[in-house]
């Protein structure tokens, strides 16, 4: 796979904090925000789609939420799967449709206003 990475989708600051509000909204406690933004991308987030992690070429399968409210990305390669932290996944140029929810999750950690 060639061309730029992209670490999420360009969004305003007025509509990652939109994103932000509708993922929270009903949510009590920084654990049920958690999990409010992995039922959006649960929901959403187009999968299975390719990136690239160190270089190797792999498939998002799905998201997952740890036991510590971390939301994943389960990777595939070949016969091999590893959960890769959603902050951290590099996503692919174009980003997968619905990946706004990543922006908006990264924005939420991140302390938005």
């Amino acid at each position: 796979m060639s061309g730029p990475r992209s670490t999420a989708p360009r969004l305003s600051r007025a509509r990652l904090d939109e994103l932000v509000e509708e993922a929270t909204i009903d949510a009590n406690g920084e654990s049920e925000q958690a999990a409010g933004f992995y039922t959006m991308m649960e929901n959403d987030l187009v999968t299975p789609f390719p990136t690239q992690v160190l270089g190797l070429e792999v498939t998002v399968e799905r998201v997952d939420m740890t036991a510590v409210d971390e939301i994943v990305a389960v990777c595939k390669r070949g016969a091999k799967r590893q959960k890769i932290g959603i902050l951290d996944l590099p996503l692919p140029s174009p980003p997968p449709k619905s990946a706004e929810w990543i922006a908006a999750y990264r924005h939420w950690r991140r302390g938005f206003s």
